[in-house]
């Protein structure tokens, strides 16, 4: 195979901001692989809170990609030499991961979802992310997602409720669920829940990650349903937060790649959780992947490429949010 790596700086359509800071563009690393004349594209969208940097996804790439196997189709033989290469980087092995399926599907003449085995009309719906920001500017964010089913509200703020109530306000025909990114107490998390019950459907990673038995705390208080983000990583951390969250989010950029999340799909629900799939801001040269994992779960949070600058973006993909992958072939996602 022949590889080619790279790099965007692609900014923001409006500052994201989250309890833990605000960002105005991302850097990803596009990874393209070339096959007996086809293309498969995948990306990387590294999170410093993972440990990753642009810098370290591109000074990784040229050895993990030095040590794939010849044959695209060999992707478990493909996982099995990136990690003996390099142990964490998991947003790196994503963009190999998510480039060798687009390859491959693509070889086959297949969307990725019908390559996987998937049934792409039993796919939920993608939330929209409302940002951190003055309440009524995020309540003219919800007014103007007025296309949009289902929102996301980041909060972590001392006028967390009222945010909620502006949302819904402004968008009351819209599902609603919340995102503290880890800023609660637990027991700020417990009293926030009981307020919120009957205005949210759940609420997603309520205290740090470093605080399991916080989160376990809450999760037996709490009167609306506990989403694990930061506190789940890989499959491996299913069991550890399966007694204390009710729904697994898995995102491709932190457990690295497609294979790697569908075993944590498999593990959550083995364990009896639901499961949510949810992204990173990126190019559709990454999210488009996320499109065709959908069926697999019960949420979608796949809007990172939503957040962009109009035409920031050189790669189109599937729409989103209805997350309909079924007219494309591998991810979807081609230079425009």
């Amino acid at each position: 195979m022949n590889a080619s790596v790279e790099r965007l700086r692609l900014p923001l359509a409006e500052p994201f901001e989250i309890s833990r800071g605000v960002q105005r563009e991302t850097e990803n690393l596009v990874v393209e692989l070339e096959h007996a004349g086809v293309t498969g594209v995948g990306a990387a969208a590294p999170s410093a809170h993972y440990g990753e940097t642009a810098d370290t996804v591109e000074a990784v790439l040229p050895r993990l990609l030095d040590a794939l196997p010849a044959d695209p189709h060999d992707i478990d033989a493909a996982h099995d030499v990136i990690d003996a290469v390099v142990r964490d980087n998991s947003a790196a092995k994503a963009a190999v991961d998510i480039a060798l399926h687009d390859l491959v599907a693509t070889l086959h003449d297949l969307p990725l979802y019908r390559y996987l085995g998937l049934d792409a009309s039993d796919t939920p719906t993608s939330s929209f992310t409302i940002g951190l920001a003055d309440t009524e500017e995020m309540r003219g964010k919800a007014r103007a997602a007025d296309e949009c089913d289902v929102l996301k509200v980041k909060l972590g703020t001392d006028r967390d409720m009222e945010i909620v109530e502006a949302v819904a306000d402004a968008a009351p025909d819209a599902r609603l669920r919340v995102d503290a990114n880890e800023a609660w107490t637990p027991k700020q998390a417990v009293s926030m829940c009981e307020r919120l019950d009957g205005l949210v459907e759940f609420v997603e990673q309520p205290v740090p990650a470093e605080n399991p038995e916080g989160l376990r705390y809450v999760y037996e208080r709490s009167p609306l349903p506990i989403a694990a983000d930061e506190s789940l990583v890989t499959a491996t951390d299913v069991p550890a937060v399966a007694d204390c969250a009710d729904i697994a989010n898995v995102k491709l950029m932190k457990c690295g790649g497609i294979r790697p999340a569908i075993e944590a799909f498999h593990a959550a629900r083995a364990h009896g959780m639901e499961t949510m799939l949810g992204c990173m801001v990126a190019s559709n040269a990454a999210i488009a992947a996320g499109v065709h994992l959908a069926p697999l779960c019960d949420y979608a949070d796949l809007d990172g490429a939503l957040l962009l600058a109009d035409d920031a973006d050189p790669f189109e993909g599937p729409p989103v949010p209805d997350l309909d992958p079924t007219d494309v072939v591998g991810t979807g996602a081609r230079r425009r």
